[in-house]
């Protein structure tokens, strides 16, 4: 968060009947709270009654994107934080206007990390990749139960037509691919819409011209990505994907490596990618094969560092707005 100083710190606790607002301003710390009937109106026009630069904080909920659009225009700045980062709101007593009071002290300490929002037309490919994650999840729930009730019944649980021998059981089967006939048409449906993206969007185009992206992992890069500018250095990018580790070191000493906490989505897309890219003639390919045959790495180490190239190559294109160019270095070493 930059050290920008606002006239004015206000922190919302919003709920479906009530808002809890808090505000500090850059003179006092004394805090002002209080904790009213849910009206957005009625925020819109208290934002509209303070005089000077404000700075609003919400915790990233179900209503955070909701209140961003509705909100953007009435302050100088808002900061969608992240509430695994709040430890401090789980302390001690706890109702809406006790943790809106302790969201201002973190607003204007400047202690919270953000989550990114924005109001563009990327929004749209954010909800329709929500979706598609969702419907997919439910098909392969489906598809199991199809495979494990044929199991039961004594079939190896690929049979495409099958009868059993139970009635109660043939019910549930044909209910079953139902649903997943269903659920076949549903994901051609979210597919034939990737497709008319990919050709709509520069930026998801530009994502399939590198090789191991097709036109459905170009359309969730974009949509979760937004605008590649988020990431000033590739190791946030690389950390963003979950495809580094973070080292914990204390007293000059090593205590071994963790996870960060990263979009899992992000880091399947650049995993299966490398699994396309390695079946093909192409650049990925080659320095995957370069590691494995030159600098004799192990196959898994080979595959993860492929997969950070791939990654920081797919970061390069979405900042420089032009297709994959294998002679070019679409990312400079920072």
């Amino acid at each position: 968060m930059k050290n920008t100083i606002y006239d004015h710190y206000i922190a919302i606790d919003w709920a479906a009947t009530n808002m809890a607002i808090a505000r500090m301003t850059k003179k006092l710390n004394r805090i002002q709270a209080f904790d009213v009937p849910a009206d957005i109106a009625e925020l819109k026009f208290y934002l509209l009654r303070l005089n000077g630069t404000k700075i609003l904080a919400l915790e990233e909920t179900n209503t955070s994107q909701w209140l961003y659009t509705e909100l953007k225009d009435h302050v100088d700045r808002i900061y969608i934080c992240d509430p695994y980062r709040n430890r401090l709101l789980s302390e001690g007593p706890k109702t809406d206007k006790i943790d809106a009071t302790k969201l201002v002290r973190l607003l204007k300490a400047g202690l919270m990390k953000e989550v990114y929002h924005s109001t563009d037309k990327f929004i749209y490919l954010r909800r329709l990749v929500s979706g598609y994650e969702d419907l997919i999840k439910a098909g392969v729930r489906l598809q199991n139960q199809r495979y494990s009730l044929l199991r039961v019944c004594g079939k190896t649980g690929y049979e495409d037509e099958v009868k059993l021998s139970s009635n109660d059981e043939q019910f549930v089967l044909d209910c079953l691919d139902r649903q997943i006939e269903a659920y076949k048409t549903e994901k051609k449906g979210y597919e034939k819409e990737f497709k008319k993206l990919s050709r709509k969007h520069p930026e998801i185009k530009h994502q399939t011209s590198i090789p191991g992206i097709g036109y459905i992992n170009a359309v969730k890069i974009v949509a979760r990505v937004v605008t590649p500018h988020r990431f000033p250095e590739k190791g946030h990018y690389l950390s963003y994907v979950g495809l580094i580790k973070h080292e914990k070191m204390s007293g000059g000493k090593s205590y071994g490596k963790k996870n960060p906490r990263y979009c899992r989505m992000m880091k399947s897309v650049y995993k299966s990618g490398v699994l396309a890219a390695t079946r093909g003639n192409n650049p990925i390919n080659d320095y995957y094969e370069y590691l494995i045959k030159e600098k004799g790495y192990p196959e898994y180490n080979a595959r993860n560092m492929t997969c950070r190239k791939l990654a920081i190559i797919s970061l390069g294109v979405f900042k420089n707005g032009k297709k994959y160019q294998p002679w070019r270095n679409h990312v400079k070493d920072n």
